[in-house]
């Protein structure tokens, strides 16, 4: 087999790894009925496997990073695919909610490491001229997780039972690490192109993770709360609700393959231009919420924009990373999660007072933000071209 072969094989694996970790971290939100009869808790009580899960990678990411820092990738994506094997296996095993909630924090963990090395890893792979589009295949992965792999999740715990849900997720993540084994070169940590950042710039990369708050958590204060937006502000039956997001689902991963096809050519106009179709989708919902069609189509519009988003945001800390680009990237990830925790947040402490149209108008305010910052590091970045000697 030639290396570029190995090389796209590699990608794919971990494209699958992704969709596995994804598929992990959101699939209880559709088995959270099941799981609370099972053990005989409450629904927000069970509901403490998707908070503990996000916190554990926002907080976990970046002092985890730093540890595996030197252990060479390959290894350390096997291990890390190793350790979901066995802690979904073990979630599917559980016999209390206390051992299935231990069980899916060992799996955050080793998320919050998969989700700082892999962006490099897959970048590493191939030549500079297309790591963006490496990137972008890593992220259709995530992508097809709260597509198809939440519906097919929540289809057979409903038949089999939730266990055998998970079951199936450490079967798809056990191929995963068996082709990550089979088909991953072995690259001595800290060189290559993807190592450290092209152009590095500690303002950028603080830039960079400020932006990434604001946007994520305009997009989730807002998101959080899609199903009841689509049957109380749009008027959706129930029935209708899964074919909406569905189609979210669907344009977000077009947007992944439209972003990650121009993202090496153009980075800052997909970063740009997703961040700015944030905002109208956010505004637009708040405004227009009312009409199904307008609904429809916005929420469509914030998929899009939010899967160009995924490979312009990992490009981005390929180019400013201040020091070792898994750091930076760890750094971003834990933002990312930040963001999803304070944009929930701040939506149900808008819901009350405003609505549900005042969720996606906070998460307007908050991409508007974004997007001032997106373009001030576009003209900071002009000004380093324009006078390279200057520090940045």
């Amino acid at each position: 087999m030639t290396r570029m072969r190995r090389s796209i094989g590699a990608l794919i694996a971990m494209a699958v790894g992704a969709f596995c970790f994804v598929a992990m971290e959101t699939l209880p939100v559709g088995l959270l009925p099941l799981i609370a009869g099972d053990f005989g808790i409450s629904l927000p009580g069970a509901g403490l496997l998707v908070t503990g899960y996000g916190l554990t990678v926002a907080l976990m990411s970046v002092p985890l990073a730093h540890l595996t820092r030197k252990v060479p990738r390959r290894r350390l994506m096997a291990v890390l695919l190793a350790v979901f094997v066995v802690a979904t296996g073990a979630s599917a095993w559980a016999a209390t909610f206390e051992l299935l909630l231990g069980a899916r924090v060992a799996v955050a963990l080793s998320q919050s490491v998969f989700w700082a090395v892999v962006g490099p890893a897959a970048a590493s792979l191939f030549s500079v001229e297309v790591r963006g589009r490496a990137a972008a295949t890593v992220f259709s992965g995530s992508a097809l997780a709260p597509m198809l792999g939440v519906p097919a999740g929540t289809w057979l715990g409903q038949q089999a039972g939730w266990r055998s849900a998970f079951f199936a997720l450490a079967g798809l993540g056990l191929l995963a690490l068996v082709l990550v084994v089979a088909l991953m070169p072995s690259l001595p940590v800290g060189e290559g192109h993807a190592a450290t950042g092209t152009a590095p710039s500690t303002r950028r990369y603080v830039l960079l993770v400020v932006l990434t708050v604001l946007v994520v958590g305009g997009i989730y204060a807002a998101f959080t709360y899609t199903t009841p937006f689509l049957t109380d502000v749009a008027k959706f039956p129930e029935s209708a609700v899964s074919a909406v997001l569905l189609l979210r689902g669907v344009v977000d991963l077009a947007g992944v393959i439209v972003g990650g096809m121009l993202v090496d050519r153009r980075p800052h106009l997909v970063l740009i231009g997703s961040v700015a179709l944030t905002l109208v989708s956010l505004l637009g919902l708040g405004v227009l919420g009312p009409s199904r069609v307008a609904t429809a189509t916005l929420l469509a519009l914030s998929g899009f924009a939010l899967g160009a988003m995924s490979p312009a945001l990992t490009a981005r800390v390929l180019e400013v990373a201040p020091g070792n680009s898994d750091l930076a990237s760890a750094g971003t990830s834990a933002a990312f999660n930040l963001g999803i925790a304070g944009g929930a947040a701040l939506g149900g402490l808008v819901l009350g007072p405003g609505g549900l149209r005042a969720t996606a108008l906070i998460g307007g305010v908050l991409v508007a933000a974004a997007l001032a910052l997106t373009v001030l590091d576009r003209a900071y970045a002009g000004r380093v071209i324009a006078a390279p000697g200057r520090a940045s």
